[in-house]
């Protein structure tokens, strides 16, 4: 089914398939081949593989950047081929395609939203691939999106779409709180699911983070405040505690990765 006319819109990709294979140009190859004046903005291709967890993460960071009317295609599928359904979100006056895994949980934790099961297959390519759907599936529906098509054409709506269950710490006593890793980013920082949005006593009270057998107290206030080789906890750009040490990988100190378990105590 061709586009009925070109379109300038944004159609932004996020993926954990690199850059060394053909993937993410083939993808944006189908989109403008099909919405030949689409704008394409690459947010991340190093999501953690397999991971939607991170790739939760990643597109709700950035997605609050960008203009009304964007499309967001995420690719962070370990179940392609599978029984998972493919969905459409409407968000934010934005518009977000991938798989039913939870990896648009961000998302509907801050957002009011609608979500739609892709349903209609005039809108794929003609012959779908078991392995790659981000070529043959999610991204013809975002160009064809991107080109006029109303969402509800592309399918009908669900509420029973998958929703992870690491995104939020969970309360455990009065002064503690278990949580998790959501990220670990390329400096080995461990971005983590305590938001001082959500525990806004973190910046007045004395507090300890239990993570990869080591504890780690109190916040410091930058990077360059902490001795090189130094552990830390510090408040990220995003307003997520990050465990860090500076000038050094966390991830490689602690033995931790995306989705590893946390404790924090207030005292």
């Amino acid at each position: 089914m061709p586009v009925r006319k070109a379109s300038s819109r944004i159609i932004t990709l996020t993926t954990d398939f690199g850059l060394s294979d053909h993937y993410v140009g083939t993808m944006k190859g189908v989109i403008l081949g099909l919405a030949p004046g689409a704008t394409i903005v690459d947010i991340s291709h190093d999501v953690t593989p397999f991971e939607p967890l991170d790739g939760a993460f990643t597109i709700a960071q950035a997605y609050r950047y960008f203009p009304e009317g964007a499309i967001h295609v995420v690719v962070v599928d370990p179940g392609v081929g599978t029984t998972r359904r493919a969905i459409l979100v409407e968000a934010a006056g934005q518009f977000f395609i991938g798989p039913d895994n939870g990896v648009f949980s961000m998302i509907y934790d801050r957002e009011p939203h609608k979500v739609l099961e892709i349903t209609n297959a005039k809108f794929f390519r003609t012959d779908v691939s078991a392995t790659f759907h981000g070529r043959d599936v999610f991204a013809p529906c975002a160009a064809h999106l991107a080109g006029g098509a109303l969402p509800p054409r592309l399918g009908k709506p669900i509420a029973d779409y998958t929703q992870l269950a690491l995104i939020k710490p969970q309360q455990m006593a009065r002064r503690v709180w278990s949580g998790a890793v959501l990220k670990v980013d390329r400096f080995g920082n461990l971005i983590t699911n305590l938001h001082v949005e959500h525990l806004p006593d973190i910046r007045t009270r004395p507090f300890e983070i239990s993570i990869g057998l080591r504890q780690i107290a109190g916040l410091a206030d930058t990077f360059g405040a902490c001795a090189p080789g130094e552990l830390a906890n510090i408040v990220g750009s995003s307003g997520y505690i990050e465990v860090i040490v500076n000038r050094g990988s966390a991830a490689e100190f602690l033995k931790c990765v995306t989705g590893s378990p946390l404790e924090i105590t207030f005292f």
